[in-house]
């Protein structure tokens, strides 16, 4: 059974920081490239962060780089996602997703077809 659980989510003061989890099951990880994505209030989803199945390459958006860090741990099929200085403009609810289909060189991403329940974030002003 394909599963995605995210945890980690909460209310935050704007300056805080939270760290988000991601349990993947019932699909291979370690080859695949990981990434979050966010939708926030009347907003089309966007994507947040990905990294490559050994880690070792990233992508962040623009709206984040700089303030939020994606890892992962094969060995535990997890994907993490820091968020540091965080901002109201940040509130949405956070999925993590298998990237499906990707072109590193435009900065293109797309996730497989399961969702996960996400995580809501918000950050109060």
């Amino acid at each position: 059974q394909v599963q995605l659980v995210e945890s980690g989510g909460g209310l935050v003061q704007a300056g805080g920081s939270l760290r988000l989890s991601c349990a993947a099951s019932g699909r291979a990880f370690s080859i695949y490239t990981m990434g979050w994505f966010r939708r926030a209030p009347g907003k089309e989803r966007d994507i947040v962060a990905t990294i490559s199945g050994s880690g070792d390459r990233t992508y962040y958006g623009e709206s984040v780089e700089g303030r939020f860090t994606i890892s992962r741990s094969n060995a535990n099929n997890t994907v993490y996602l820091q968020m540091n200085s965080l901002k109201p403009e940040d509130t949405a609810i956070y999925y993590c997703n298998w990237i499906q289909r990707m072109e590193w060189g435009r900065n293109l991403f797309n996730p497989s077809d399961y969702w996960g329940q996400g995580t809501q974030v918000t950050v109060s002003s």
